[in-house]
């Protein structure tokens, strides 16, 4: 059976102040959660947070990494400086990232690389736009981020792939359960096929507009394993619906 998980993106909000102020309101209200909980924070925020969900149930994820160990990257942060921040998932190749910062499959694959070698646990993100989505290419898009993202994984580590339709990211719209569940279906057809049995340990989580009202639906599909929340992580009332959906 795959752990349900839910994941926070708190993208570009909070302050380390407010971010850990929210994060002490969580913890009471999680620590009967049966889904396993990882917030992810911007990188200002990790040491903070670390210190608010000390001894309890919630995990630390980061929202992007380099690929290299150390070196001239300004602005940067490596997987060493996350596990030395008590950081155990990182996300990478969101779809904010791949569309602003021109962030590419290969790319992403080297972050996976040297996210798995450190023994962090990646959530992999793929996703297809309104368009593309419109003219049928779904899958084709997201089978193309799939096999380019995933390029550096050997099928043994652990790894989370999210879906998040571009779409339906912050503008309030969300694939319905049956659209969603059809997607990650075929998502976990594609990895079955590469990968074999591999591919139903591989917890899948659905991401773009989670909210309390639509978390059970979702939940309740077979191959939808977990959530990556945005906005309505950000609060820990409405955070904690989820997480108790």
């Amino acid at each position: 059976m795959r752990k349900p998980l839910i994941a926070a993106n708190w993208k570009m909000y909070h302050t380390p102040t407010s971010g850990a102020a929210m994060l002490r309101q969580l913890v009471p209200l999680a620590q009967d959660a049966e889904a396993e909980i990882v917030v992810c924070t911007p990188a200002t925020h990790l040491a903070a947070a670390a210190a608010a969900v000390a001894g309890s149930n919630i995990r630390l994820g980061a929202e992007n990494m380099h690929w290299e160990t150390e070196g001239a990257f300004t602005g940067e942060i490596s997987a060493p400086m996350l596990l030395d921040l008590s950081v155990s998932h990182v996300i990478l190749g969101h779809s904010e990232r791949r569309a602003y910062c021109g962030e590419t499959n290969e790319q992403v694959s080297r972050k996976g690389a040297a996210a798995v070698r450190a023994g962090l646990i990646p959530i992999l993100c793929v996703g297809e736009t309104e368009e593309q989505r419109t003219q049928g290419r779904a899958m084709t898009v997201i089978e193309q981020q799939l096999a380019g993202s995933l390029a550096f994984w050997s099928g043994e580590e652990e790894i989370i792939i999210a879906y998040e339709p571009i779409w339906a990211i912050g503008t309030g719209l969300t694939a319905t359960a049956d659209d969603a569940e059809t997607t990650i279906s075929q998502i976990r057809q594609w990895l079955r096929h590469r990968y074999g049995e591999r591919a139903t340990e591989i917890r899948l989580l659905y991401g773009g507009s989670v909210k309390p009202q639509s978390i059970g639906g979702l939940m309740a599909k077979p191959n939808i394993d977990g959530a990556l929340v945005g906005g309505a992580s950000l609060q820990a009332e409405s955070f904690s619906q989820i997480i108790h959906y």
